[in-house]
């Protein structure tokens, strides 16, 4: 299984270590661990085939292209712990949250919680931890999971911050987490699985399923170097080890 102490490179690195491994051979040349990957993507392909693959620069929800023939697949690669999965500006997440129905006492909820100053705004004057807004608001907060975890708005809640992206309309066919030599690879389907599943995990902090959502800094210290991450959501998956594993550990039984 997984030895997540062992993730000393950087995620550039670890796009270009899988790419390096794939790009050239053919299928019968690779690992089993990878040709049972390959017939995940591609169904019963032939040994003999010949494995392309690229590190994808778009910035994207995918971060490598692997293609047979004529066929490319796109696969996000993940590592280590608390994963960071999303992020956007303030705005248009807000957006987001009213398609989605959320209604405007909950989306102030979500501003609130977001900037912990008082206001919806980020003008307040004294800012409060994450730690300590919760504890006095966490029946808001509660409230406002309730909502943000009904299944239609967590499925559309996994296409924009995992599988998709904001503007995107090319959708990842499967994640990879792990290094080159260990790792799980899940596909799509198996990846909104293992979220949904989750959809009634207890979090304090506001969440849709497993995936966190939080201000990039909450910059307690008034930092200027980071005050405009304050004003971008992130969205990360704290869990995803755990979650993985315990999705595969129920697949082998």
């Amino acid at each position: 299984m997984i030895n997540i102490v062992n993730y000393k490179i950087d995620g550039f690195q670890n796009e270009a270590q899988f790419v390096n491994y794939l790009h050239g051979k053919r299928v019968k040349d690779l690992e089993p661990v990878y040709q049972d990957m390959l017939r995940k993507l591609y169904g019963d392909v032939s040994k003999w085939r010949k494995v392309k693959a690229v590190v994808d620069k778009t910035k994207k929800k995918y971060d490598i292209v692997i293609q047979i023939g004529k066929e490319k697949k796109k696969i996000s690669i993940k590592k280590g712990i608390n994963n960071s999965m999303h992020v956007e500006g303030i705005s248009t997440f807000i957006h987001f949250l009213f398609e989605m129905k959320i209604d405007r006492e909950n989306v102030m909820t979500y501003l609130k919680y977001h900037y912990a100053d008082g206001t919806t705004n980020g003008k307040g004057t004294y800012r409060m931890s994450a730690k300590e807004y919760k504890e006095a608001h966490q029946e808001e907060i509660n409230e406002l999971n309730r909502n943000l975890n009904h299944p239609y708005i967590l499925r559309k809640a996994i296409e924009r911050f995992v599988l998709l992206g904001r503007n995107s309309d090319e959708c990842i066919d499967g994640l990879i987490y792990g290094v080159v030599n260990d790792f799980i690879f899940l596909t799509r389907e198996e990846v909104i699985q293992i979220i949904e599943a989750k959809r009634n995990v207890e979090f304090t902090g506001i969440h849709f399923g497993p995936l966190c959502c939080q201000p990039m800094t909450r910059n307690l210290n008034y930092n200027p170097l980071y005050e405009k991450k304050r004003f971008c959501v992130q969205i990360k998956w704290y869990d995803i080890y755990e979650d993985t594993v315990d999705y595969v550990r129920s697949m082998q039984k």
